[in-house]
């Protein structure tokens, strides 16, 4: 029977889950129609689409598995329905780290001033890189999904039961191998994503700092507005670090099974693993004004025709 302290927990996912696909979908939104009205498809468009489409995908997931899991639990926890459940969940989950790397990649390209030759050779060429990262990117996340279809959930009942409940040892070998090597199979593929994406933003970080200092020094004592737009975006890149790791490291303890289902610690893990893509949803938000402008534009459209009416 599921705890109070679960019931919270998989409550106040939901509740981040909404948020985050309202967040997306004002991105996706904002960003199609950047798009359909310049009539191109801009690298930074192609990934934030990318990235936002995915992550509503996922949350849209998330929230029906949240509510499933509450409300008809046995169900959800079926042989079948949760491989296909843990399938589309790495699937999307994955899709979201890479798109979210490629993002502090395109960020450091476009934004560092690094002198070296590769960098200037990315730089002039990462608009006709974008496709082909995303594209990769999708391979990658259907790769790493494809241990997933395996027996797991079986797998997870064999070893968590008493060997009494076992049919064999042999049998419960044999899973235990298997689930040996699924972990090691998506644990090795996982961090290239995280790399790209500390690795960027470090990079990113160092230069906006380097170029924030000389404006400093160089200021007359008057407001700078290139001096917040700096500060503002240090603050922003150190914040997609922040929640990419913590998301990355959550996302690791959940699969690695280090915890039994459902647990205290499990449930503390979906509660920041729901968190931190909102997070970054809304920093990304608050960074861009374009993203900003949407709903005001929505809200005065939907008063419009209620002023007409009541004048």
């Amino acid at each position: 029977m599921m705890t109070s302290f679960a019931l919270l927990c998989l409550s106040i996912a939901i509740i981040e889950s909404l948020a985050g696909i309202l967040g997306n979908g004002i991105i996706l939104v904002a960003s199609s129609l950047s798009c359909i009205g310049s009539k191109t498809w801009p690298p930074y468009d192609m990934i934030v689409i990318s990235l936002s489409s995915s992550r509503f995908i996922v949350q849209s997931w998330n929230t029906l598995n949240f509510l499933m899991t509450i409300f008809y639990k046995p169900f959800i926890y079926t042989e079948n329905v949760y491989i296909a459940s843990q399938t589309i969940f790495t699937f999307l989950n994955y899709s979201s780290l890479w798109f979210g790397a490629w993002l502090s990649v395109f960020y450091c390209i476009k934004v560092a001033s690094f002198t070296q030759s590769f960098f200037i050779w990315l730089k002039l060429r990462i608009a006709r890189l974008v496709p082909w990262m995303l594209l990769t990117s999708w391979l990658c996340s259907f790769t790493a999904a494809i241990p997933f279809t395996w027996d797991d959930h079986s797998v997870h009942e064999n070893i968590t039961a008493p060997s009494s409940m076992t049919n064999s040892s042999a049998r419960r070998t044999t899973k235990n191998d298997r689930l040996t090597l699924l972990i090691y199979l998506w644990n090795a593929s996982t961090p290239l994503p995280l790399i790209l994406s500390v690795v960027s933003s470090v990079l990113l970080i160092r230069s906006l700092w380097i170029h924030t200092r000389r404006m400093q020094n160089n200021a007359s004592g008057f407001r700078d507005p290139s001096l917040e737009a700096h500060m503002k975006a240090i603050k922003s890149v150190c914040s997609f670090l922040v929640l990419y790791i913590t998301y990355f490291i959550c996302l690791l303890l959940l699969y690695s099974r280090v915890f039994s289902l459902l647990s205290d610690e499990e449930c503390m893990c979906i509660v920041i693993l729901a968190a931190c893509p909102t997070g970054h949803t809304l920093v990304l938000i608050w960074s861009n004004p374009k993203f900003q402008q949407l709903p005001p534009k929505i809200w005065d459209h939907i008063n419009c025709p209620v002023r007409s009416i009541s004048i």
